[in-house]
């Protein structure tokens, strides 16, 4: 029964954490896939190229950054 019990455990055991997850390296951006309001996209591009980096300084404000 001890033996069952203990290989009934080792099969449903929820692993320990994986290896822990590489830090983001300091200014350095990441690609990411963001659903946003058409109108909100079209209001940043309208002022031409640099508009990722103005949606960025936008969520860096509302983040307290």
């Amino acid at each position: 029964m001890k033996a069952a019990e203990a290989a009934f455990k080792k099969v449903t055991a929820k692993p320990v954490g994986g290896p822990p997850k590489a830090s983001a390296i300091p200014g350095v951006n990441e690609t990411v896939t963001l659903r946003i309001d058409q109108e909100v996209l079209e209001s940043f591009q309208q002022d031409g190229p640099g508009w990722q980096d103005r949606i960025n300084a936008a969520l860096r404000k509302a983040a307290g950054k």
